[in-house]
C-alpha cells in the first residue's frame, strides 16, 4: 500500500480519537524513525514515553524472537517461567517494600488496579487527586484525571473523588476526611505541563499520609524506568509510596501495565477480585526481562541524568533568544518548553524538519526522547527547535503588524 491508501484506510475504519499527523512510519532503530518515503526523523517523543530503549532495541528483538518459538500466551491461572523471571527482576529494582505486583496491559489499567486496591485495603472509598493531573481515560482513571475536556463528555464519573491544588500540602491535609483511602499523584505532572514539584513537597505528602493513616499512590507511568535520571521518579526525593503505577517502557514497546505495592496491601485482594486475560503474557514478560536488563546494564538512568542536564541547558540557551518561550522545565530526559502561545505551530515545524515532539497541554512542548539518545542527536534536536521557535516567533510578529 502507498501512503495515501494507508491514511485512507485508517481514517475510514479506525475510531477518530487520535490527533493524527499526516505521516506513515514504517521503520525505527534507536532514536530514529523512517516514514514510508524513506525520510529520517529524530524521535523526541518516544511514543509518549514508551520507546525509552529506542526502537527495535537488539535485546528486545532477540527476546521476542526467542519467546515466540516457545510460548506466546498462557493465562495467569497457570505458572510460567518468563513471568516468574520478569517479576523477580522487577521487584529487585523497585523501591524497598514494593514487592508484590499485578500485571496488566496499560498505564490506565495500572491506575484502575491501584484505585480498587486502595479501597479494598482501607475499607474506605474516597481518593484525593491533584488538579492538573493525568492518570488515563478509562472510567476510574478518568475520574482522577483533572482536565475537563476529557471528563465532561462522560459525566457522571466514579464518586468520592476529590481534586486539590498542586504543590500545596495544606490543601491535601484539609481535604482528608474519615472516608479518605488514598492520595494519588504523579511525581512530575506530565500531561499537566512537565511540572516538577517543590523540593520538599513529596516528603510532606508522605508525612501527611503516614500521620492520617492513608495510602500514598504514585503514578510513575511516565516518570519511571530511568526517565528522570533515577530508576523511579520518587527516588529524586527519597520517597516510597504504598502503591506505585508503572507502564509504558517496561516491556520494551509491547503493552504492559504494572501495579506494585507492599505485600500487606496487595494481599488484601482475594482470588478473583481483580484479573485480566492477558496478565503476565510470556511474550510480554520476555520483552520485559530484556528491557530491565538493558536499563541496568546500560545505566540508562545515569545517561538520562547526564544527557538530560545537557539537553536542558541547551534549551535554556536557545530560549533566551525567543520571546515566545516562557520557561524551560524538567528533570532528566523529561523536559518541557512552555510557550506564551499554542505549541501546535512549533511542533509541526519541527516535524517538517525531521524532529518529533509532542505537547503537554496547549502551551508546552514535551520532550521525551529515548534514553539512548546521544549528544550529536541532542544537538540536532536543539538546532531544529531553535529554528522552529524562531520561525514561529517571526510569523506571530508579522501577523500582529498593522497593514
Amino acid at each position: 500500500m502507498n501512503e495515501k491508501e494507508i491514511i485512507d484506510i485508517e481514517s475510514r475504519y479506525l475510531a477518530n480519537v487520535f490527533s493524527k499527523k499526516p505521516i506513515v512510519f514504517t521503520k525505527g532503530k534507536g532514536a530514529l524513525l523512517w516514514d514510508i518515503n524513506g525520510k529520517e526523523y529524530l524521535d523526541c517523543a518516544s511514543s509518549y514515553g514508551v520507546a525509552a530503549l529506542g526502537h527495535c532495541h537488539p535485546k528486545i528483538v532477540a527476546a521476542i524472537k526467542a519467546q515466540t518459538e516457545h510460548l506466546i500466551t498462557i493465562h495467569s491461572c497457570y505458572y510460567n517461567d518468563k513471568r516468574a523471571e520478569f517479576i523477580q527482576k522487577l521487584v529487585n529494582i523497585t523501591p524497598k517494600g514494593l514487592d508484590k505486583a499485578f500485571l496488566s496491559n496499560s498505564g490506565a489499567e495500572s491506575v484502575e488496579c491501584a484505585m480498587k486496591l486502595a479501597r479494598k485495603a482501607t475499607g474506605k472509598s474516597e481518593i484525593i487527586g491533584i488538579m492538573g493531573a493525568y492518570h488515563g481515560k478509562t472510567m476510574g482513571a478518568l475520574s482522577l484525571t483533572w482536565d475537563k475536556k476529557y471528563r465532561e463528555p462522560f459525566m457522571p464519573l466514579i464518586p468520592d473523588i476529590k481534586h486539590v491544588a498542586p504543590d500545596n500540602p495544606d490543601k491535601i491535609r484539609e481535604a482528608i476526611t474519615d472516608k479518605t483511602a488514598a492520595v494519588i499523584m504523579e511525581p512530575i505532572r506530565g500531561e499537566g505541563g512537565i511540572r516538577v514539584p517543590p523540593d520538599n513537597y513529596l516528603q510532606q505528602i508522605r508525612e501527611i499520609c503516614n500521620e492520617k493513616n492513608i495510602l500514598l499512590i504514585l503514578d510513575e507511568v511516565q516518570t519511571s524506568f530511568g526517565r528522570t535520571g533515577k530508576l523511579f521518579g520518587c527516588q529524586n526525593w527519597n520517597v516510597t509510596p504504598d502503591i506505585m503505577c508503572l507502564a509504558k517502557p517496561f516491556a520494551g514497546g509491547l503493552p504492559i501495565g504494572i501495579t506494585v505495592a507492599h505485600e500487606n496491601i496487595m494481599s488484601t485482594f482475594k482470588v478473583g477480585e481483580h484479573s485480566t486475560t492477558f496478565s503476565g503474557s510470556p511474550l510480554v514478560c520476555a520483552a520485559g526481562c530484556a528491557a530491565i536488563d538493558a536499563l541496568i546494564e546500560e545505566d540508562l538512568a545515569g545517561k538520562a541524568a547526564v544527557n538530560g542536564q545537557y539537553f536542558k541547558s541547551q534549551l535554556e540557551e536557545i530560549a533566551s533568544k525567543h520571546k515566545i518561550v516562557k520557561e524551560i522545565r524538567g528533570l532528566g530526559l523529561m523536559l518541557g518548553i512552555e510557550l506564551r502561545y499554542d505549541v501546535y505551530g512549533v511542533i509541526m515545524k519541527a516535524l517538517s524538519k525531521g524532529v518529533l515532539a509532542i505537547d503537554a497541554g496547549r502551551t508546552v512542548v514535551r520532550i521525551l526522547p529515548p534514553l539512548i539518545i546521544n549528544k550529536e542527536q541532542i544537538n540536532k534536536a536543539i538546532k531544529v527547535l531553535d529554528e522552529s521557535l524562531g520561525e514561529e516567533q517571526n510569523e506571530r510578529a508579522s501577523s500582529t503588524v498593522p497593514n
